[in-house]
């Protein structure tokens, strides 16, 4: 599906659903910005919308497939960006879905190209309808308020992953079980999976005001701003990676401490119950009592067991091995 927007610098108005038949007049005032979003794509669509804008074929074939990493790539007359959105389920198998958006950025003009539908988008585009405060103020404030409101999905998620690591550091002093080692390890690769979305993109906009394009100096602190926003996302991501692997580590230690203990109350029994297992099934085969005729003789044997059963418990208790 295909959704245009033109912010007409003129008029000072915002039309949408504009043809990309003929661009060269929409396009002729360089002041004007066009938005055409393009999602639930199908290869028509999207050849359509590159032969229009005339985009390198190697940049439409990734907007075509799947591509884990962000990117910056330059072209004669346009920049191409790949970034991504996150998604976030507890109750999927795979908690983190990383939602690919495809940005094409010309002097005057921004496409963006994405399979899946993004909120932010859509919240983007009931502003454009309505108000014309964001495409009033060059590419430069459009490209960032795109990717501003993708980078502030982030957040929530990061504070709920931080309420989930506490409730676990709670759960495994108080009741560790196989659930918690599988809540971990889920947790551990939700936070990877993010890590590997936001370090490139961290990368991408660390050096986007010197290498890339150039951005007006009134957007630069909005620039400022999304870096200072990534680096901390970047920071809280390997802070909880720490607590995750401390936390795993300490799982480890209670789990295979108690088992010790176990085995150790284990070993001790079956030491005591060794002499007394060993005399029972001596004289268990046919092996005559001496004065087996006598009750004394089978009430001496099970005093000595006793005896010995006694004298091994308090040899362990003063070795502190009970």
């Amino acid at each position: 599906m295909i959704k245009t927007y033109l912010y007409d610098h003129a008029t000072h108005s915002m039309r949408h659903d504009i043809s990309l038949d003929n661009l060269h007049p929409v396009l002729a005032n360089k002041n004007n910005l066009l938005w055409v979003d393009l999602y639930n794509f199908t290869e028509q669509e999207i050849r359509y919308v590159a032969n229009a804008f005339d985009f390198h074929e190697l940049a439409v074939e990734d907007c075509m497939h799947y591509s884990p990493r962000a990117k910056l790539d330059r072209y004669d007359d346009h920049h191409f960006l790949v970034i991504h959105a996150i998604r976030y389920n507890e109750e999927r198998d795979e908690e983190i879905m990383l939602v690919q958006l495809n940005i094409f950025l010309g002097e005057n003009y921004v496409v963006t190209v994405h399979k899946n539908t993004l909120p932010s988008l859509g919240r983007l585009a009931k502003i454009c309808l309505v108000d014309t405060k964001v495409a009033d103020k060059s590419r430069d404030f459009f490209l960032y308020s795109i990717i501003d409101g993708l980078i502030d999905e982030y957040f929530p998620v990061l504070d709920r992953i931080g309420d989930r690591i506490e409730d676990l550091e709670d759960e495994i002093y108080e009741k560790p079980s196989r659930e918690t080692t599988d809540e971990f390890l889920a947790l551990k690769r939700t936070i990877l999976t993010m890590r590997r979305a936001i370090t490139p993109q961290r990368r991408i906009f660390y050096n986007l005001t010197g290498s890339s394009f150039v951005i007006n100096e009134d957007n630069q602190p909005y620039y400022l701003d999304l870096k200072d926003h990534l680096e901390r996302i970047s920071d809280t991501i390997d802070g909880y990676k720490d607590l995750v692997d401390g936390a795993l580590a300490t799982y480890s230690s209670i789990i295979s401490a108690r088992t010790n203990e176990t085995m150790r109350v284990l070993t001790v029994i079956s030491t005591i119950f060794m002499p007394l297992t060993f005399v029972t099934g001596f004289f268990g085969m046919n092996v005559p009592l001496p004065d087996q005729n006598s009750i004394w003789s089978t009430v001496s044997i099970t005093m000595g067991l006793v005896l010995v059963s006694l004298w091994m418990v308090v040899l362990f208790r003063q070795k502190k091995w009970m």
